[in-house]
């Protein structure tokens, strides 16, 4: 079976954050919110010389690399809102899941402003998701 390569990538995100989620949960036992936000940015660090191998780094779009540090700064805001979640006594198995519906945004808006169409199976998979949350919190 051949598998598109965009599919490999999403897979490792899932492992990868499924994992995260788990040890950044067990890190807020005895690290504030603030700290364990600054500890995972320094996670990104030691894969930045892996990633980034390129020298084109300053002939980007500046635009694009408005939006993009916009991005991370609200990646950066999420990380921590969801530290602070776990911290203050949230379960790992329901502040995750809750917290990886954050494409209900992008579903409502990319209609409005990417232009994209919505199909009928696509917003059954959000009630899905959103019936997935509730039946894990109570």
């Amino acid at each position: 079976m051949h598998a598109s390569p965009w599919l490999w990538f999403a897979a490792i995100a899932i492992v990868s954050w499924g994992i995260a989620g788990v040890l950044q949960k067990i890190s807020t036992n005895g690290i504030t919110a603030e700290s364990t936000t600054i500890w995972v940015i320094a996670g990104y660090f030691l894969i930045e010389p892996w990633l980034y191998r390129s020298g084109a780094f300053f002939t980007y779009p500046l635009r694009s690399v408005v939006f993009l540090v916009v991005g991370g700064a609200l990646n950066g805001l999420s990380l921590w809102a969801m530290m602070a979640a776990m911290k203050c006594g949230g379960k790992a198995s329901i502040v995750v899941p809750f917290t990886s519906l954050y494409p209900l945004v992008i579903v409502v808006t990319a209609p409005i402003l990417l232009h994209e169409s919505l199909t009928l199976l696509q917003g059954f998979g959000v009630l899905c998701g959103l019936g997935a949350v509730i039946l894990l919190s109570v």
